[in-house]
């Protein structure tokens, strides 16, 4: 067989060859722009060349701080075709993990939204050594700034070489992007993507079982793109021809479900305080959602009552996938077997509320006290993971010796896995609440909190406990409609039926609203600092 190396360069020169006439649908600061993959893939050799004329150098970082629009998409490919290393820079981190990325990576670029300048500007006595920032805008002038020296992207695109020709000179192993965690806990660790691992990734989520991305789609990554690539459907869109959706900043879900109506889009993914928000929308206002072919749903576990939301009260098909900033990220997915057609419906819901199976070319472990935990369903364990797109270290980290074993991705989430192959996240290792030396799993009683009618959002902590060790307490925003009007009581009457009496919180708290990281996830640190002085048990 032929030795053809696994390169990104093919993915835009496919679109730009046979999908000329598909679109990119871009929203930016000033409203909706139109482009065909045909300029777009013009764009991105306009960009690879300026690029080259500012010193850009095979292996160079080059830092993106950029909402979803179609700069950042031709940011995705110019960069890793050019032999240079995209690094997209999470923009809701802290001003002092956002200089810890920049400095750790040294990226020699920035190219950063306009409204991005005030973090950047903050911090940029702290990053001396950025040769330049390129601002991203609609304006036909740049703003004030102090940064310098600064560029204006739309003025490099235009004396940029339309034909620019993309490096040839690329190994499938070479670097071609890098993401940080999103950094609960202590400095973000980098994560470094070869072409080799984006293009197998690309081609999984192609996968009829997985997302089944095709040229038929018209596919709206909510997930932001500097979240994991906004789990890789970029790179899979542009390669298989979809039409791309790209919502930009500061979107609601009132302007979500009227670009799914307008755009007639097939497939969206975000995380589940997204689709939390989208569901009240569509419950409130009537939109035409029939084009949607799949909801995916990652970054934490989707409650059942959600998943049964989206499918019987609106037919919207709702897929629950898991994944990693160390994983690119696509690990599991929630596709029923054709068999699972005989099961009754609560019985698929059980299983479509499981984070599923492994995807082609990923293995798994799932380890115990005394080795690999049984095939199920309750027997639980630590995750461990390998594979073609799985990272095999952190970038410049010590932290690498904790994670990564024997050839495995240690990921410190504790899962079951039945006799289907189906895998369940039961919580991560540092969220599980050990009571008198049994475990309760924080994740199935916030699922089964968000079932109930009043209650919007729900987390579950533990509290120190003189007698128990651990005891759960819950802490619920409820629905505006329901405010002052749900007790204590109540919720734990409702949870007696579903869960033995000793996993049962010890203390409802109602609160306006939940902490939450960067990307989404509920902040469980921040909860638990925050709760401790409120509650003693």
């Amino acid at each position: 067989m032929m030795n053809t190396p696994l390169i990104m360069t093919q993915m835009i020169e496919r679109a730009e060859k046979y999908y000329s006439k598909k679109q990119v649908v871009s929203r930016t600061e000033s409203g909706i722009q139109r482009f065909t993959y045909r300029e777009i893939a013009e764009r991105t050799r306009r960009l690879a060349s300026s690029l080259e004329k500012l010193g850009i150098e095979k292996g160079d970082r080059i830092g993106t701080l950029a909402w979803n629009h179609h700069r950042h998409l031709e940011a995705y490919f110019a960069i890793p075709c050019s032999g240079a290393v995209l690094h997209t820079i999470n923009l809701r981190l802290s001003p002092q993990h956002v200089s810890y990325i920049v400095n750790h990576s040294e990226d020699k670029l920035l190219l950063i939204d306009a409204d991005v300048l005030p973090l950047i500007e903050s911090i940029q006595e702290d990053i001396q050594h950025v040769e330049g920032f390129i601002i991203m805008t609609d304006a036909e002038e740049l703003p004030e700034t102090k940064l310098s020296p600064v560029y204006h992207y739309e003025k490099l695109i235009a004396q940029g070489d339309p034909a620019h020709p993309f490096a040839q000179e690329i190994d499938e192993n070479d670097p071609a992007g890098m993401c940080y965690t999103s950094a609960t806990t202590g400095n973000p660790k980098g994560v470094v993507y070869s072409h080799r691992g984006v293009v197998l990734h690309s081609l999984g989520l192609g996968l009829t079982d997985n997302l089944g991305i095709a040229e038929r789609d018209t596919a709206m990554p909510v997930v932001p793109m500097f979240h994991v690539n906004a789990w890789g459907l970029p790179f899979a869109a542009v390669w298989f021809g979809s039409n791309l959706v790209l919502p930009g900043p500061y979107f609601t879900p009132k302007l979500l479900a009227e670009l799914i109506e307008s755009e007639k889009v097939t497939l969206t993914a975000g995380v589940p305080t997204i689709w939390l928000g989208l569901l009240h929308e569509l419950e409130d206002n009537e939109y035409d959602t029939s084009s949607l072919r799949a909801v995916i749903c990652g970054g934490s576990a989707a409650p059942k009552s959600m998943i049964k939301a989206f499918e019987q009260k609106h037919q919207i098909p709702f897929v629950h996938a898991y994944g990693m900033t160390e994983t690119s990220p696509l690990v599991f997915t929630s596709s029923l077997k054709s068999y699972h057609d005989d099961l009754e419906e609560e019985e698929q819901y059980e299983l479509k509320a499981k984070q599923g199976m492994t995807v082609p070319c990923i293995d798994i472990k799932v380890i115990g006290k005394d080795g690999e935990v049984k095939a199920d369903g309750v027997e639980m364990g630590e995750l461990l993971i390998r594979g073609p797109w799985i990272a095999s270290e952190y970038y410049r980290d010590d932290r690498t010796e904790g994670a990564f074993k024997d050839g495995w991705l240690y990921t410190g989430d504790v899962v079951t896995v039945d006799g289907e192959g189906f895998v369940k996240i039961v919580d991560r290792t540092k969220d599980l609440i050990k009571s008198g030396g049994e475990w309760i799993s924080s994740v199935d009683l916030e699922n089964t909190l968000m079932a109930h009618e009043a209650i919007f959002e729900a987390a579950v902590i533990a509290v120190p406990h003189e007698r128990w060790q651990e005891r759960p307490v819950a802490c619920v925003v409820l629905k505006e409609a329901y405010k002052d009007k749900v007790t204590k009581d109540e919720v734990i009457e409702f949870l007696k039926p579903q869960f033995a009496k000793w996993w049962l919180p010890d203390e409802v708290l109602f609160m306006d609203e939940i902490p939450k990281t960067s990307v989404g996830k509920f902040l469980k640190r921040a909860l638990r600092e925050q709760v401790q002085d409120k509650v003693k048990l």
